[in-house]
């Protein structure tokens, strides 16, 4: 059984349009839940009553179940941001923010975990559908997992791009040497970066992929312990003629630790 509302919720809920303004900021629950109830509360009043940081997440679970008040851009947009924003609500309103609004919320410090992944995965979702410009503004300031997607697309422009993005991570850029269809310029953008190509597991990641020009295996060759460098030798993930190559590498290093044989008197 519901219980009876207050004098207070009554009172907020037939408030005038210009008391409405002054009871957003009220610090009684009641009177907040009092005026979701009003007809005179427009997009306005509630984007001040978003403001406030001390909303709980029934509140806001309260806001979003008034469709009539959630229509706009900017009532959504207001709701994702929020610190105590449940769930619930995000899943219902981040679909439907705009694009930068998506990056912006995915770069704030205060996006909880979750919620920033379930952001990422919404503008991941969209990459196949944006323009060139709008990738290339996603692939120089989007978070390492929004950077790393369009990374994995192959596009050169867009990669070249990704690859000096601050936010991508080494373990992005290893997930999109893991396609086999990477293009082999791509490939080459990558070992010839002035950070990435220093990465010894994407020197790993390089030396391992189909498509890796000659010239980039050769020049990455004498950085690979002989360790790595025999394993990869005996490995089917290489060509055989890149093996030879692998194999030749093994045997110079060899050679060079035993050191010039003395020459007989």
């Amino acid at each position: 059984m519901e219980s009876k509302p207050s004098a207070d919720s009554l009172h907020a809920r037939s408030a005038a349009i210009d008391e409405i303004t002054l009871l957003v900021h009220d610090p009684n629950p009641e009177v907040l839940q009092g005026l979701l109830d009003n007809p005179l509360l427009n997009e306005t009043h509630l984007l001040l009553l978003l403001e406030r940081k001390d909303l709980s997440a029934g509140f806001l679970e309260a806001v979003v179940r008034r469709r009539t008040l959630i229509k706009s851009s900017a009532v959504k947009k207001a709701l994702a941001f929020h610190p105590h924003v449940p769930r619930i609500v995000f899943i219902r309103v981040v679909r439907e923010l705009y694009l930068m609004d998506l990056v912006q919320l995915t770069l704030l410090p205060t996006t909880q975990a979750g919620l920033k992944r379930l952001a990422e995965d919404v503008l991941i979702s969209r990459l196949g559908q944006l323009p060139l410009g709008q990738k290339l503004a996603l692939a120089r300031r989007a978070s390492s997992r929004v950077a790393g997607a369009l990374l994995a697309e192959g596009h050169a422009q867009v990669a070249t791009v990704a690859l000096d993005n601050p936010f991508l991570t080494e373990a992005q850029v290893l997930k999109a040497l893991s396609h086999m269809q990477f293009p082999a310029g791509v490939v080459k953008t990558v070992a010839t970066h002035r950070k990435w190509s220093l990465s010894y597991n994407v020197r790993l990641a390089l030396l391992r992929h189909p498509a890796a020009p000659l010239a980039v295996v050769l020049a990455i060759l004498p950085h690979i312990t002989v360790g790595d460098l025999r394993v990869l030798s005996s490995s089917e993930v290489l060509p055989a003629n890149l093996r030879c190559y692998v194999a030749h590498e093994i045997e110079k290093r060899m050679s060079a630790a035993r050191g010039p044989r003395e020459k007989a008197p």
